[in-house]
Parts: structure tokens; C-alpha cells; sequence
């Protein structure tokens, strides 16, 4: 048996760890991260046209939002990300639900909506391209269809967790079909909701390149793209490092959002 005084131990199995430890095990993982990469650029051991140290990278990524209007770029890739995720989340959340409480529901769609999961969505590009021409159109289908497909699964799994004894009781009681799911089923799954939507706002990020370098000249992808035919890697570089930045600042608004709707849920990632 454990004694008060026990030494804590750095693998501790599930024990959560101090908010300090936390802050100062990101900051140690990431100078770790730059210092090898530094290192090995000043070094000679990697080509330096290649993989350019990260002060240029980050000179670089000043540069593009001082002096080159970049930050233009980055407000058209979030408006893709944004309005594409909204669109794939407006079907998402009202089917996954549906699929998650009626099985009949979920015979219909399941064997439709599996199917497309496993089609890779770069692969819709030169159908995208011959039916929606090079405008925006195409880009926001290419999101739309990268995500809604995974995000009507998850919301359906969630909702099949609902606690079957919180349906029993409100029909029971009399409760109709449709005040069961708005106001038992739905308020249930809610918190989970959100957190399968942060999940998939990830992925939606990591297609933008890819919708953006298909005939597009505005956007993250389109910098990068010009940045490649003139060899420019740290322009190439300074694009993914910022939509890592953006990635992680929408992954972090909406952590504070989950806490802030649903304090009484603990966050799950």
C-alpha cells in the first residue's frame, strides 16, 4: 500500500500533472524541437536550401505579415476552413444524432455514409474541378466532403452512448419522439458533440493546403506553392508553421468554449 509519503514518480499511470509541469513540459518539448533543428541546420548536416535554420523561418513569417499583406492570405484560408466546417456540422449534427437514436435511421444512411469515409477526398479534385470550375466552390466541397463524413460517424457513436435508463424514463413519462431526442437526448450528447467537432476542425486544417494548391492564387496553399517554384523553403516552412499556429489557436478557443458551455463535463481529448 502506498504511504503518504511516497515518492511521486515521473510515470505516474493516469495520475493528472500540475498545471506548471504542464506548462514547462510543453516549453522543454519544443526548445528540444527548434534546438535540434538549429543545430542540425548551422551544422551542415542536413542542406541548409532544404531545411534553412528557424530564425530565417521565423524572419521570414514577419516579413510576410509586415511587409508582403499575408495576413489577407490567412483571413481567405480561415474563411474556407470556417464556412466549410459549418456546412459539414449543419448536416452532420442533425443526421448523427438521427443515425444515434433510431436504428431505422441508421440502416439507411450507415452503409451510404460508411462507404464514403474510406474514398480519400484529394481524389475528388478533377470532378470538383470539371463541375465547379477553379472558383471557391470547389475548395470548400473538397473541406466539406474531408470532414462530414467522419463527423456524422462520431456524432452517431456518441449519441448511441446515451445513457438508454435517461430515454426509458422520459418515455415513460409520456415524452414524445421528438421531445425525447431535443430535450433528453440531444442536451446528453451535446458536450460530446463539441468535442467531436474539435476533433474534425483539425482535420478540416490539414486538407486546406490541399484544396488551396488545386488553381487557387490566394490562400496559405497558394503562398506555398508560389514559394516552391522558386525554391523558397522557408517561405514553405513560415506557411506550415502558421497554419499549425492557427490550427492550435482554434483547438485551444474551442477547449474554452467546451469548459465554459459544459463545466460540468471534464474535457476528454
Amino acid at each position: 500500500m502506498p504511504t503518504p509519503h511516497q515518492e511521486r514518480h515521473f510515470f505516474e499511470i493516469r495520475k493528472p500533472v500540475s498545471r506548471p509541469q504542464a506548462i514547462l513540459s510543453a516549453i522543454g518539448i519544443w526548445a528540444v524541437f527548434f534546438g535540434v533543428w538549429s543545430l542540425a541546420a548551422h551544422s551542415g548536416w542536413v542542406n541548409a536550401l532544404l531545411v534553412p535554420p528557424p530564425e530565417q523561418v521565423f524572419s521570414t513569417t514577419w516579413d510576410f505579415f509586415a511587409e508582403r499583406g499575408f495576413a489577407s492570405d490567412v483571413l481567405i484560408s480561415i474563411t474556407r476552413v470556417l464556412v466549410s466546417f459549418a456546412m459539414a456540422c449543419a448536416v452532420a449534427i442533425p443526421l448523427g444524432v438521427m443515425m444515434g437514436t433510431f436504428p431505422s435511421v441508421e440502416a439507411i444512411f450507415n452503409p451510404f455514409i460508411g462507404a464514403w469515409r474510406y474514398l480519400p477526398a484529394p481524389s475528388f479534385i478533377p470532378i470538383l474541378l470539371m463541375w465547379f470550375g477553379t472558383g471557391e466552390a470547389p475548395k470548400l466541397a473538397l473541406l466539406f466532403i474531408g470532414v462530414v463524413f467522419f463527423l456524422i460517424t462520431l456524432i452517431m457513436d456518441h449519441t448511441k452512448n446515451v445513457r438508454k435508463e435517461l430515454i426509458e424514463t422520459a418515455l415513460t413519462l409520456g415524452a414524445s419522439r421528438r421531445v425525447t431526442v431535443t430535450q433528453v437526448v440531444l442536451p446528453a450528447v451535446l458536450p460530446d458533440i463539441f468535442t467531436a467537432m474539435r476533433q474534425m476542425l483539425a482535420m478540416a486544417w490539414t486538407y486546406l493546403v490541399i484544396a488551396e494548391i488545386v488553381a487557387s492564387t490566394t490562400g496559405i496553399g497558394a503562398m506555398m506553392m508560389r514559394a516552391r517554384r522558386f525554391l523558397k523553403t522557408d517561405e514553405i516552412l513560415s506557411g506550415i508553421i502558421v497554419i499549425g499556429a492557427l490550427g492550435l489557436t482554434f483547438d485551444l478557443l474551442f477547449g474554452l468554449l467546451h469548459r465554459w458551455l459544459f463545466p460540468y463535463r471534464k474535457e476528454t481529448r
